[in-house]
């Protein structure tokens, strides 16, 4: 069971505007997300990482199209791939709502203002189940107990701007997790939260995906988040997974030039007051610069050569279950 993939995506790839000159968002993403762990995803804003969520669950933005790959879900013995539903039809709905729950990242903007957070959460649980209202009531304010919404039953009758942001952030995790999906998308679930609320939703979250075997997928630019609770670390960068495996791999051996300047990037607990932190020379390229040949990162790199300016992008094992798309990567760069 530990290792039983509960989402598998496969060389996705997304793009805006025009056909004739599209921009490329995501180019050629593969993810697995396995039951009872963490698979973190990390990158700069706009690197994709919110965008793959958003593929997912069937909830891309209007214009984008879907170019290729593959979203597969197990189902019974073989598997059932997303892409090939309608994005809004029935099928897709009830997938969305009862094997798949998203945290959103803005709580306020998440919550409906005119309803009580009890309604919004059992309308999820009523939507795909038979359970009569006073059922419903009873499964999500049990789940806000167990979650560590004190007074359930009182909050469940409250609005969301009579609670604080750690507690709408418990309200959002009791609606994805409500109907007790298979794979739990947290989209930087602890922004604007302090370190102590940060501490206790991170370790809420890795308690349910260990009880419950369900796979998270959390999305952040918190480095310290996915030294505490990652499993598995995808590091992205203009719309491709860079670099990929297990977290003290990724940590310990980062084999991407982009990685490893993340990870320098990083203040520690143990770093002298007058050190300088190193910064990632020179800027972000526009994903409309970007081209489908050649490595993204080489106007950045300090390592980078001609030869990168043609590289293919293959996957370049460096150890179990580690790749990285840096043509150099064996070379101990």
């Amino acid at each position: 069971m530990q290792n039983d993939v509960m989402v598998s995506v496969e060389n996705l790839s997304l793009e805006f505007g025009p056909t004739e000159r599209p921009v490329k968002i995501l180019r050629d993403v593969s993810l697995k997300a396995r039951a009872g762990r963490f698979l973190t995803i990390v990158g700069e804003s706009g690197c994709g990482k919110s965008m793959t969520a958003h593929s997912i669950i069937g909830l891309q933005p209007e214009g984008a199209r879907i170019t290729s790959g593959r979203i597969t879900l197990p189902e019974g013995d073989s598997t059932i791939d997303l892409l090939q539903l309608e994005q809004y039809g029935k099928r897709m709905r009830s997938i969305r709502g009862k094997r798949l729950g998203m945290v959103f990242q803005d709580t306020m903007s998440s919550l409906n203002p005119v309803h009580t957070v009890g309604r919004q959460v059992a309308e999820k649980l009523l939507t795909h189940t038979d359970l009569s209202k006073r059922e419903a009531r009873g499964k999500v304010t049990e789940l806000f107990g167990q979650l560590g919404i004190p007074s359930p039953d009182e909050r469940f009758d409250q609005y969301p701007h009579e609670f604080s942001g750690g507690m709408r952030q418990r309200v959002m995790i009791a609606m994805a997790l409500i109907n007790k999906p298979d794979l739990l998308i947290a989209d930087e679930p602890t922004t604007a939260l302090d370190v102590t609320i940060q501490a206790q939703i991170m370790d809420l979250l890795k308690r349910i995906a260990r009880e419950q075997q369900k796979a998270v997928i959390l999305i952040t630019h918190n480095m310290g988040l996915v030294a505490q609770v990652a499993d598995e670390v995808a590091v992205m960068y203009m719309g491709r997974v860079v670099e990929v495996g297990p977290r003290d791999e990724v940590f310990l051996n980062p084999a991407h030039p982009y990685t490893r300047a993340l990870m320098a990037s990083v203040p520690t607990l143990n770093m002298p007051r007058d050190t300088t932190l190193t910064t990632i020379p020179g800027s972000t390229p526009m994903p409309s610069e970007v081209g489908s040949i050649g490595c993204s990162f080489t106007s950045r790199c300090p390592f980078a050569t001609p030869e990168c300016l043609e590289w293919e992008n293959n996957d370049v094992p460096v150890g179990p279950g580690h790749f990285s798309k840096c043509r150099l990567s064996k070379q101990g760069i």
